[in-house]
């Protein structure tokens, strides 16, 4: 094949030579000139696709960190008395008792509770106490209070599945 391609080189003459090689020479100039403008434009239209998946990882390794630290959590306790006995316990420590209307266990794995009037900042903190001890909110309803800041607190929580 290469002697061929050879034999038909020489038994062109010297210009000919000359514009086909600069023929070739354009040809791979404008193909060249068409990879790097596609190439350009694909990188434009990929940059925020990749912004937006760089963001979705990172929160996806927050995400992971978190299930991590709660999978090594001890396991939750055991018994309707145990779980009302632990909530009613965090609800005392954070010094919400005088809060406290009401707290039933209608099964098991749940609680109610109602809060009369309770600091919406000492709500937040009771929710994420009982959070290290497998206990979720499930339900919840919030009513603003008369005071700024004050709200009255209906909620639902249950033992977090293992």
């Amino acid at each position: 094949m290469r002697a061929r391609l050879r034999k038909l080189w020489s038994s062109r003459a010297p210009r000919e030579r000359l514009v086909i090689a600069v023929l070739a020479v354009a040809v791979g100039v404008a193909l060249y000139v068409a990879l790097v403008q596609s190439a350009t434009r694909a990188r434009q239209r990929l940059v925020p696709a990749v912004t937006s998946m760089r963001a979705q990882a990172a929160l996806l390794d927050q995400h992971s960190a978190e299930l991590e630290r709660l999978r090594a959590l001890p396991a939750a306790p055991a018994g309707q008395a145990d779980l009302r006995a632990l909530v009613q316990a965090q609800v005392g420590s954070a010094g919400l008792s005088r809060a406290l209307v009401r707290i039933d266990a209608p099964n098991a794995d749940q609680v109610q509770v109602v809060f009369g009037a309770i600091p919406f900042a000492d709500w937040l903190a009771l929710v994420s106490s009982l959070q290290p001890q497998r206990v979720r909110l499930d339900a919840c309803r919030i009513e603003a209070g008369s005071t700024a800041g004050v709200v009255s607190v209906t909620a639902t929580f249950t033992r977090a599945k293992p």
